[in-house]
């Protein structure tokens, strides 16, 4: 096993007991609630944002007591989204990582409110003094964390991405680049800046990491689209091809698949070389920089 193998489990099994730390024990009223939180945050993925926030974190020497709980908190947001994005009124799967969608098990009702449920929570849980941290730091986290998820961020960009659908308007090339920078890039940015916002740095570091960021959001959703128009569906564990189908303009679409995969390696190219700033302390980021455009789910 690789190192960024073993990085990547080690910080997935430190996610995941973290996560379960936090799901409410469930009562009389609302077990089908809780259930369905813990049924979609253990689902099973990559953990890339945890990873992420926890290998940032690293370089910064953050105790992990600070950071598991952004981490946890990173993936309730990631998950919520997910859960919604499968409902019919959205994306309209019925599978998720190879199992039924939340919704297909619990039905809609349940599921929105799952997923409402999940993205409290994590305010909940940054916002808690049991983290520890100063309260010009936690003020900071919090900010940070609701322009990523809200309409600034991933909300803004999925909603660019339903509008454009429902009112048949084609997206050039800019298009996609600003609503995947917010829709896919904005949770990705925010695990990066977990580090340096958790050491309250504002320097060189801080705008290293910001600019590794941008690069491998873009690169990942390259490779999402890269995967939806050749991937398979076992190994992806959902349907493929839909963005064509449904007529959706994506990387893809605008520049064909061999100018996309070349696209996405000049990103991590560039994400890559933008870590000079922390020597041989930033090798996990490098390797999971081309583990994004070379993974195949």
């Amino acid at each position: 096993m690789s190192c960024l193998s073993k990085a990547l489990e080690r910080c997935g099994n430190e996610t995941v007991a973290a996560l379960e730390s936090y799901i409410p024990r469930s009562g009389a009223h609302d077990s089908q609630l809780y259930e369905a939180m813990k049924y979609s945050l253990m689902a099973g993925g990559k953990r890339l944002r945890p990873f992420l926030v926890l290998t940032s974190a690293e370089l910064f020497d953050i105790p992990k007591s600070q950071v598991l709980p952004v981490a946890a908190a990173i993936e309730m947001i990631h998950t919520y989204s997910l859960i919604h994005d499968d409902l019919p009124a959205m994306d309209n799967d019925d599978f998720r990582r190879g199992k039924p969608t939340c919704h297909k098990i619990f039905g809609e009702a349940i599921a929105i409110l799952a997923g409402d449920a999940l993205l409290t929570l994590a305010f909940q849980i940054i916002s808690s003094p049991d983290m520890n941290i100063r309260d010009k730091v936690r003020a900071e986290l919090i900010h940070e964390m609701a322009l990523a998820a809200g309409g600034a961020g991933m909300v803004g960009g999925q909603t660019m991405d339903i509008v454009a659908e429902n009112n048949h308007t084609p997206f050039n090339l800019d298009n996609i680049v600003e609503m995947q920078k917010r829709k896919t890039g904005a949770l990705i940015k925010f695990s990066c800046l977990a580090g340096p916002i958790l050491a309250s740095d504002r320097g060189t570091k801080r705008r290293a990491l910001e600019n590794y960021a941008e690069k491998i959001g873009l690169a990942f959703q390259i490779a999402d689209d890269l995967l939806d128009y050749e991937g398979d569906e076992k190994t992806l564990g959902k349907a493929t091809r839909k963005d064509a189908a449904a007529g959706k303009a994506t990387f893809v679409s605008l520049l064909g698949a061999e100018e996309a995969r070349q696209n996405a390696e000049m990103m991590v190219s560039h994400a890559v070389s933008s870590l000079d700033i922390f020597g041989g302390k930033s090798n996990l980021l490098r390797d999971v920089a081309q583990y994004i455009i070379e993974r195949e789910n």
